[in-house]
């Protein structure tokens, strides 16, 4: 058998491969895997694959991981996991691991790894667009969203309202071959019926009283790239047929035109309801849910990946503090992992909104967390009074959060009922008391 160079032969792989021995060493690694941690080859050549990957002296099983490593050497099993790995800048990454068992000239067994990253390149100035977590159920999900995003079947978002819709709809967008093209999105519950099909469609000159000129509608603007339908349940029933239409064939028309149109779009939609339930009760069209599900994936609720809650604040504080610099303290951290959060990110991200008002030199104590039942009901307890600050009154507070999701739900009263968890009759006396009708 001839002799054959390890490292050109892996070089032949696009995505990140190394070969590891029995002791953890990287023996050979390609170029992508020396580019993925920065580090050159001579460099990863000197390291264990924790030290790289993990940046811990310890093998990732130490930690609870599943370990392709391990896996291979105590059961001779082939694996595929999925792993956080750390970047050359400490930067998380998500990314799904496949182990595989090569055979030495002499016989001796090593550990191949191809590195599949979750994750596309994100442009600058989009860090807000990054999901956070590292949990079993988060990552199962980046996982799913990163498959689904390959493929150019539509695809329906299950979830909870505040899991974060429209974040994994872009994390779709961004690893789809369509990234760089259009992404486009709509709240069906905020359009009212009239304006729906104006709002997809576009309109030509004249077909409306007083409309002077032409307007292309969202799902033109969406040529080439992503069409995101969240609260696709209240799409009114009148307009169904005519997205299904659009769905089957790619042509329509724009409302008072005769020209037919055609557009390339993928389809993104998103629902805290169970559509199939909706469709058994005549409120949802069987083959528009069959024309929107072609791929279907869960969102997990907060509650179910509690461990990922610290490095979700860390990243939603930085974003609401700005230049000045806050942090929880361990019994806050402990507080929010207790919480249901049964409003999820979104939830979380108001707690600690109010918890900045709050807080005092920059540190966030379990005191400063008042969830949405405190706030709403309960007047926070008495503390020290700090200078030149006061916490507003009980009503200045509801009123202000009350506003505040008018405001991000677009004014959409029954959407507002639900995030607070009161009737819509409730929510419709609070905002005559606090003049917001």
């Amino acid at each position: 058998m001839p002799h054959v160079d390890l490292h050109s032969l892996i070089e032949t792989n696009e995505r990140p491969f190394v070969v590891i021995d029995r002791d953890y060493r990287i023996i050979a690694a390609n170029s992508a895997y020396c580019r993925q941690y920065g580090m050159a080859r001579e460099e990863v050549l000197r390291r264990r694959c924790h030290e790289v990957s993990h940046h811990s002296p310890r093998p990732c099983h130490e930690h609870g991981e599943l370990c392709p490593h391990l896996a291979l050497f105590s059961s001779g099993e082939a694996t595929e996991v999925l792993h956080t790995h750390y970047d050359g800048e400490g930067h998380a990454a998500r990314a799904r691991i496949k182990g595989h068992a090569i055979r030495g000239v002499g016989g001796g067994l090593y550990l191949g790894e191809v590195v599949y990253p979750l994750e596309a390149e994100l442009p600058l100035g989009c860090e807000e667009m990054r999901m956070v977590g590292h949990s079993p159920a988060f990552l199962a999900c980046i996982d799913h969203l990163a498959r689904a995003a390959e493929a150019e079947a539509s695809v329906l978002l299950y979830g909870e309202s505040g899991v974060g819709k429209e974040l994994a709809a872009r994390f779709l967008h961004e690893r789809s071959p369509r990234a760089g093209k259009p992404f486009i999105a709509i709240n069906c519950a905020a359009v009212p019926e009239p304006m729906f099909e104006n709002e997809l469609f576009g309109h030509e000159r004249g077909a409306y009283t007083g409309s002077t000129g032409q307007k292309k509608g969202l799902y033109e603007l969406a040529d080439g790239g992503t069409l995101f339908l969240d609260e696709v349940s209240e799409i009114p029933p009148t307009q169904q047929a005519k997205l299904l239409r659009v769905l089957e064939t790619g042509e329509f028309r724009r409302v008072g035109g005769t020209q037919t149109l055609r557009a390339d779009v993928r389809l993104v939609a998103a629902t805290n309801r169970n559509l199939l339930d909706w469709v058994d009760q005549g409120r949802f069209r069987e083959d528009l849910y069959y024309r929107v599900a072609g791929i279907d994936v869960a969102l997990p609720a907060l509650r179910e990946r509690r461990e990922d809650i610290p490095a979700l604040a860390e990243v939603l504080i930085a974003r609401l503090a700005g230049p000045t610099h806050c942090h929880l303290d361990k019994a806050a951290i402990q507080k929010l992992k207790r919480y249901p959060f049964p409003g999820n990110v979104r939830e979380l991200r108001n707690v600690l909104q109010r918890a900045l008002l709050r807080c005092s030199q920059g540190v966030i104590a379990a005191e400063d967390i008042v969830f949405q039942q405190d706030a709403l009901n309960v007047a926070p307890p008495p503390r020290a009074p700090r200078a030149k600050r006061s916490d507003p009154s009980l009503k200045a507070a509801e009123k202000s959060y009350i506003q505040e999701l008018l405001a991000r739900h677009e004014g959409h009263r029954r959407t507002v009922a639900d995030q607070l968890g009161i009737s819509e009759r409730t929510l419709y006396r609070k905002l005559e008391r606090h003049g917001l009708k």
